[in-house]
């Protein structure tokens, strides 16, 4: 068994449950991926894959060592590579994998880029208050006291400042797979997801164990 695939975040939607409850879900377009590399580390001999996410448009600017690599596994061009860890030596350079892998009320992890929201304050990048609104309060805004003058002297680690916001890796986990559609490649996965609606995403099982 592979821990994991990656995919596509399609948007999200909601489903309705048979008592009539609103279960939010999240479309993910997962695989189908192929192997295009088989790797074992040395310090723990753990067998790991080498995956490629095959999508509907062609690849173009790939380069020669690349094209070396996915001509000796015999595979088409892909843009996204990542590694996944395997619990046996089931699979072969070459082989396809496809969402139904996973199945219902599975849980998963979802990990994917946030949304990038630019250089911001403190207001809205940590939820500081700011200050008075009113003519002349000079404050608004603004950070407020960021230490003390002579002891210690210079501004603690960790101190909320303005900054750059968003565009890091994040992880969903433990999210209920609702429905996987094995003619479509689709995954639904009740809760929201890192990232916005067309970020390549990695989905992996919240219960498989490294041998």
């Amino acid at each position: 068994m592979i821990q994991g695939l990656i995919g596509k975040k399609i948007g999200m939607t909601q489903m309705f449950a048979s008592d009539g409850a609103v279960i939010p879900v999240t479309i993910l377009r997962v695989g189908p991926c192929v192997i295009v590399q088989k790797k074992i580390r040395e310090n723990n001999n753990r067998l790991k894959v080498q995956v490629g996410l095959v999508e509907e448009r062609k690849v173009k600017g790939v380069s020669k060592p690349m094209q070396g690599c996915f001509k000796k596994a015999n595979v088409p061009p892909t843009r996204i590579l990542r590694e996944f860890s395997v619990d046996s030596d089931s699979l072969n350079v070459g082989d396809t994998i496809k969402v139904d892998i996973f199945a219902e009320k599975e849980k998963v992890n979802v990990m994917g880029i946030t949304k990038g929201k630019g250089f911001q304050g403190v207001v809205k990048r940590h939820g500081y208050s700011g200050g008075r609104g009113s003519h002349g309060s000079m404050f608004h805004r603004r950070v407020g006291s960021i230490g003390s003058n002579t002891d210690p002297g210079r501004v603690i680690k960790g101190k909320g400042m303005p900054g750059r916001m968003g565009g890091g890796r994040r992880t969903a986990r433990h999210l209920e797979v609702v429905k996987v559609d094995s003619a479509q490649n689709i995954l639904l996965v009740r809760g929201a997801v890192p990232g916005f609606n067309g970020n390549y995403i990695l989905i992996t099982k919240d219960s498989f164990k490294r041998s």
